[in-house]
């Protein structure tokens, strides 16, 4: 039903469970969900990575800044969205792959730099420290937002796994002219205080699956899948683990020596290192080539498994390709997509 123009707020239902929450005028779907405890899927919040598409069944939404990039015109007047950008003007009732219920307040708090470490050539370890009196609750694979103070941001995963007091851990690669990041390089240092926003994002571990679940990560994707491994390793769960973590060379593999400790320790967890261009002193008699392509090698029907991906687009783009061609259902594929921030 239209509400008059004055209303200043609507319902929005969620179609496979009639769960509803409401919507503020000039409030985005995806924010009033989160506000309300409703963590509908989401990504990049910037209208680019297409994870908060959905279709809205009925009512009528609108977008203050203009079509987002990651939706185009076809799909929109299909009735899909992205409830990131999407403001309702109307009731709604909305159709998404899945979501979860779960209260997260999604908190701005300052953060000291507790250490900053070099894990190799190019990636930094940084860990933060929340203020002692503030509570921050999250799910391993979530990420946070660095608010730089010119109004950008810079969305990094948590590579420590929830309940490690008030630390978290980033794995920071640097991007030739990156801003930020050359000033995690170069400028930077500890006890120098940043303001972070999270927990956001919604790559999570599905623990209700009985499956066996393929973890796949390109380069700094190894973050939020670390803290997914830590936290299952922890819990004692017995559920059997296939980790793919696919580089350029060794020397990429930063923090190699944990992995294979877990690998040698847990009989439920396997490692599989994938170089693309390992060097030929290497003598390297492991995967090559494309990491997707070394999973779909060892798993050629991948139907009994989740498979979770995190790294660049392209990687995800291609292991999505190649793994629907295997069987894998899109229900059981869930991906993080490590986008360049846009300017």
């Amino acid at each position: 039903m239209q509400k008059d123009e004055m209303s200043l707020e609507y319902s929005v239902t969620i179609e496979s469970s009639n769960d509803a929450f409401k919507v503020d005028t000039g409030e985005t779907v995806l924010d009033a969900a989160l506000r309300q405890g409703i963590l509908l899927p989401h990504g990049c919040r910037g209208g680019f990575c297409g994870s908060c598409l959905g279709e809205v069944i009925s009512g009528e939404v609108v977008y203050t800044e203009g079509l987002p990039d990651g939706l185009s015109e076809e799909d929109a007047a299909a009735g899909k969205a992205l409830f990131c950008k999407a403001s309702a003007i109307s009731d709604l009732t909305i159709k998404v792959p899945e979501y979860r219920k779960e209260k997260f307040d999604i908190k701005m708090l300052p953060a000291r730099i507790e250490q900053l470490q070099k894990l190799n050539h190019d990636v930094m370890l940084v860990e933060l420290k929340l203020p002692e009196h503030e509570t921050f609750r999250y799910l391993a694979g979530q990420y946070i937002d660095i608010l730089l103070k010119d109004g950008r941001r810079r969305s990094f995963s948590m590579a420590s796994p929830p309940g490690e007091g008030h630390l978290l851990q980033l794995h920071i690669r640097r991007v030739p002219g990156g801003y930020f990041t050359g000033q995690v390089f170069e400028t930077l240092k500890e006890k120098d205080i940043l303001r972070i926003e999270g927990p956001l994002g919604s790559f999570w571990f599905r623990d209700d699956s009985p499956r066996q679940a393929i973890l796949v990560a390109g380069g700094t994707g190894f973050a939020p899948i670390k803290a997914i491994i830590e936290q299952q390793l922890a819990s004692g769960s017995t559920r059997p683990l296939h980790f793919f973590w696919g580089v350029r060379a060794s020397q990429d593999l930063y923090m190699r020596e944990l992995v294979e400790a877990w690998d040698a320790e847990y009989p439920n967890f396997h490692f599989i290192p994938v170089l693309s261009e390992p060097a030929a002193e290497e003598q390297w008699e492991g995967e090559t080539g494309f990491v997707h392509e070394a999973v779909a090698r060892r798993f050629p029907a991948l139907g009994k498994f989740d498979v979770y991906l995190c790294g660049p687009p392209p990687m995800i783009d291609a292991a999505r390709e190649r793994f629907s061609s295997q069987g894998l259902p899109d229900t059981q594929i869930f991906s993080d997509s490590f986008e360049f921030s846009n300017e």
